[in-house]
């Protein structure tokens, strides 16, 4: 009977350790896709002979925004409050990836040759990009959707005058109520975001 409390304390001791090393939950990380483009959406080879250079710059975000954090708020108890996953993250900031995103995009469904950095050569054109939202929303704890918004702005590089400017912004719902819900939607709704800049931008550039 004396050996009993040495024995509960070895346990107690066990279960102590097993507490104290307790592995810590994988962090998911996750990036933008884009959907694959079709023969028929890419740039025809005669339109590539006459090309006008556009210098997309690096986007800018809200200094909240501006880190590889999963965002939402929580619009039924204290919709101004944002909130971030533990687990869960982007593999770079928004802004960085929808910037490469956009690039992508561009160079594969337009004319235009796109430039990455101004030192490279003299683009004729300039595309400044700056996220403001890219966020999702929960309506209730089982509800929630996405909304992303970006305002770019066209620079005449000549003339350095502001050529054309829009506000972007598309909203999408999750599949789930959760980090990859968010995830998934914020790429669908960032697809179909890029294609209407693309469209845009299609419009308001002039002639080459």
């Amino acid at each position: 009977m004396k050996q009993m409390p040495l024995l509960i304390l070895f346990i107690l001791f066990l279960t102590g350790c097993s507490v104290l090393h307790k592995p810590q939950s994988a962090i998911s990380t996750y990036a933008l896709g884009m959907p694959h483009l079709s023969l028929t959406e890419q740039v025809p080879k005669q339109l590539q002979l006459h090309r006008r250079s556009l210098l997309i710059t690096d986007a800018t975000a809200p200094a909240w925004l501006d880190n590889t954090a999963i965002h939402y708020r929580l619009l039924y108890h204290n919709p101004a409050q944002s909130y971030a996953y533990a687990s869960s993250r982007w593999i770079a900031a928004p802004a960085t990836l929808l910037t490469q995103q956009i690039r992508n995009r561009i160079v594969t469904s337009t004319p235009e040759q796109v430039l990455k950095d101004s030192g490279i050569a003299k683009a004729d054109y300039a595309l400044q990009i700056e996220l403001d939202e890219f966020t999702q929303l929960f309506d209730a704890t089982d509800s929630s959707h996405v909304v992303v918004s970006l305002r770019v702005s066209l620079i005449e590089r000549n003339s350095r005058k502001l050529f054309a400017q829009k506000d972007f912004s598309t909203i999408e719902s999750t599949s789930s109520a959760d980090a990859a819900g968010a995830v998934f939607a914020l790429n669908s709704a960032s697809n179909k975001l890029i294609n209407e800049l693309v469209n845009w931008l299609t419009v308001e550039l002039p002639p080459a």
